[in-house]
């Protein structure tokens, strides 16, 4: 006998169709990452990846690392731009898995949904495949979730997971960081995707949609929107050419993201040492400097809080420094000599205070 009060999935608010659809609008982007490693395609239950290559090495080790994107999501629904905070959500996982000096060899995303759209799913996870071209790494899977009566409509959240790969030998690590080492900072591209709890609700509420959308010059033209979406530095492929190039130049490295240079760096420090920073050594990004003016931060709590224009710091052999400036300069990065390695118990200090917002 047939329920009179049956629900179908789609009633429920899953539709499966435009699950299919949205499949097919981003099997391109997917397609554009694959390595030859990979195996078969997508649509299965596992991504696959060949990892014959780790035989020729002397000791491989996977690493493995997982992030999300955060609050600034809720600035790319503000704008109604979806298409770059797949490059933050790449990012923040090989920018992680690079501290190792491990290549990056796969990714997998989970974007959920409240009310899944095939278009702008596209748009999503073309962000993310631009940041899997932009760090080598082949997007092999993912899950696309539609969470109705949980999410609003159009409130969608990401997480992802990257795997690499690094022979021991090779491996960058704190241990091998000695007194004297030069500190080399990589510029960031603004805020990246840290601190952004505080960030839009210093520079975002309270402000009319007019104010938030009109270019400013203290933002070098940009909206404040715009300055904020700005996406996050992709380091991979720059320092992984320096260590090809310059072997042993590199000792260790901090990729600076929540918790910023204070809370960060340290994790790249053996017990024996410091790293002694000089404030006043390279430019803040507008969008922080605005950020931080409007939060009213002091110099302690802006090195605690965003990058403050460093997105990676490399632990540098002094008698290599200027050869891996050179190759970086080569790659297109901007660096900076912002500091050293001195005696002490694994902390950061800061020489020059009161000098960061000079």
């Amino acid at each position: 006998m047939e329920n009179q009060n049956s629900v179908t999935y789609a009633e429920a608010g899953v539709d499966i169709v435009e699950g299919a659809r949205a499949v097919d609008a981003i099997k391109d982007t997917v397609h554009s990452t694959y390595r030859p490693e990979v195996v078969g395609d997508i649509g299965g239950f596992g991504g696959l990846f060949s990892i014959a290559a780790a035989k020729d090495m002397a000791d491989p080790l996977l690493v493995s690392g997982t992030d999300g994107v955060g609050t600034k999501l809720k600035v790319a629904q503000r704008l109604g731009v979806h298409d770059t905070v797949g490059i933050d959500l790449v990012a923040m996982c090989v920018n992680d898995i690079l501290a190792t000096g491990a290549e990056p060899l796969f990714f997998l995303d989970y974007v959920a949904v409240g009310k899944l759209d095939a278009e702008a799913m596209a748009k999503i996870v073309g962000g993310i495949g631009e940041g899997c071209r932009q760090s080598g790494c082949a997007l092999i899977g993912g899950e696309m979730a539609e969470h109705p009566g949980v999410m609003d409509p159009d409130d969608y959240d990401l997480s992802g997971f990257c795997v690499g790969l690094v022979d021991r030998p090779r491996m960058l690590d704190p241990e091998s960081v000695r007194e004297g080492d030069v500190l080399i900072g990589l510029a960031s591209s603004g805020l990246h995707s840290n601190g952004y709890s505080l960030a839009r609700k210093v520079c975002v509420e309270g402000r009319s949609e007019e104010e938030l959308r009109e270019g400013r010059e203290d933002l070098g033209g940009q909206s404040i929107l715009e300055a904020l979406l700005t996406p996050t530095r992709i380091y991979v492929k720059p320092v992984r050419t320096v260590m090809e190039e310059v072997p042993g130049g590199i000792r260790a490295l901090a990729h600076i993201t929540g918790g910023g240079i204070t809370e960060n760096l340290n994790r790249a420090l053996p017990a024996s040492v410091n790293a002694e920073v000089d404030l006043g050594t390279w430019p803040i990004p507008p969008v922080v400097r605005f950020a931080c003016d409007q939060a009213n931060l002091s110099e302690e709590e802006a090195l605690k809080t965003f990058n403050m224009g460093l997105g990676m710091i490399l632990i540098v052999n002094p008698d290599e420094a200027e050869a891996v400036e050179a190759a970086l300069a080569d790659a297109g990065e901007q660096t900076f000599r912002v500091g050293r390695i001195v005696a002490g118990g694994g902390e950061v200090q800061y020489a020059n205070e009161g000098g960061l917002f000079a």
